[in-house]
């Protein structure tokens, strides 16, 4: 497993932003964490509101903690509430449990990092990940 680079997650924060922009979303952050939930880059477009960060910050982080999407997560949490309560206060509140946090994953389905965006509808946020990801 190769760590991702600075060079990789920019190409994946740019990817994200550039696909945003081909479908007229609303102004956007992106955040590209590594394997340990550490923030490789950081971008917030012009517009984009004051909480997007966090936002993506914490669909990222969900999706590294719980090894799975954050649409996955907004799934269970339907289900199981009063876990997600809990998983919420035991990580400080760095959890959205809402789509726009996926995992990058090397050839073999490890787990190099995630990507966390916020601006748009969930749905829009994840569709310019996944983009990003595609190519």
């Amino acid at each position: 497993m190769t760590p991702i680079t600075l060079a990789r997650a920019d190409e994946l924060a740019d990817g994200t932003l550039r696909h945003a922009r081909s479908i007229d979303a609303a102004p956007l952050a992106v955040v590209v964490m590594d394997a340990g939930g550490h923030p490789v880059v950081v971008k917030r477009e012009d517009g984009a509101g004051i909480l997007r960060v966090e936002i993506a910050t914490a669909k990222a982080y969900g999706a590294l903690g719980m090894g799975m999407s954050s649409r996955q997560i907004a799934e269970r949490a339907e289900h199981q509430p009063a876990f997600f309560t809990s998983l919420a206060a035991a990580t400080d509140g760095r959890l959205a449990p809402a789509a726009g946090g996926v995992l990058i994953r090397d050839a073999d389905g490890a787990v190099l990092g995630a990507i966390g965006v916020s601006g748009d509808t969930s749905d829009v946020d994840e569709a310019c990940a996944l983009a990003a990801l595609a190519n």
